[in-house]
């Protein structure tokens, strides 16, 4: 079976360059990826800045994406922000998992069990959605709270799994340090993704473990990428390999 994922940061549909809102741009990017599952971060809702929109849902009715999952982060006096899952097969198990580290701005991830459905087969993937903090000691406590909690701590070591967003990587060692050790495996070469006009930091990635197996990954850039977010969305091909006996999906 093969799936596409892409994994954007669309800071709340404001441009990156003109700093303009714009939802049009975002939906226009993401449909020329065709993707599978979209994990997005910074996914605004009525927030008066981006027209006290819903998002999630609009970028779900355009990109015919109907199965949704959505963990807010950010809340204000009027709406807020944060992660969402959208997907063109059914979700179950979501969880949205509590990043914070300290007194320090909020930060979690929301997972979701996909069922693939492709030729008369299915199979599930289990996807984690996380945003990370800006400082590096932080980020390492996130990936541990993350490798510790209960939708991945009890998950077979076949499972297929994706774990992506924006981790603010600036030096693109998370991976080295605390994913492979988990049995993780970056998908593509590490690649800038941030400032999406002039990528120079690879701050967001996609990296998958079990049953699973990355055929191309990359950063999309185009006319509306550099413009739609201050993010480049990475785009991967994965293929799932034929079911463990031990596991469920």
């Amino acid at each position: 079976m093969h799936i596409r994922i892409t994994t954007w940061n669309i800071h709340k549909a404001i441009g990156g360059m003109d700093r303009r809102y714009d939802l049009d741009r975002v939906i226009d990017a993401l449909a020329e990826q065709e993707p599978d599952i979209a994990l997005l971060q910074e996914v605004a809702d009525g927030m008066p800045r981006a027209h006290f929109e819903d998002q999630t849902w609009l970028l779900s009715e355009a990109l015919e994406m109907p199965h949704i999952a959505y963990g807010p982060e950010h809340r204000f006096s009027k709406g807020g922000y944060g992660n969402a899952i959208l997907s063109r097969y059914p979700l179950t198990d979501i969880h949205h998992i509590d990043l914070r580290v300290g007194r320090r701005k909020k930060r979690g991830l929301i997972s979701a069990r996909t069922h693939v459905r492709q030729d008369g087969h299915t199979r599930s993937v289990v996807v984690f959605n996380l945003h990370l903090g800006l400082a590096g000691s932080e980020r390492g406590l996130q990936l541990g709270k993350f490798l510790e909690c209960h939708p991945f701590a009890g998950l077979h070591h076949q499972t297929p799994i994706i774990v992506a967003g924006d981790l603010n990587d600036v030096w693109g060692s998370l991976g080295p340090r605390f994913l492979k050790p988990a049995g993780f495996e970056r998908a593509g070469a590490l690649s800038n993704t941030f400032p999406a006009a002039l990528p120079l930091r690879p701050l967001d990635a996609i990296f998958v473990r079990g049953n699973l197996k990355a055929t191309s990954c990359a950063p999309r850039r185009n006319k509306l990428t550099r413009v739609a977010s201050d993010h480049l969305p990475l785009v991967a091909e994965l293929e799932i390999g034929q079911p463990h006996p031990e596991t469920s999906g």
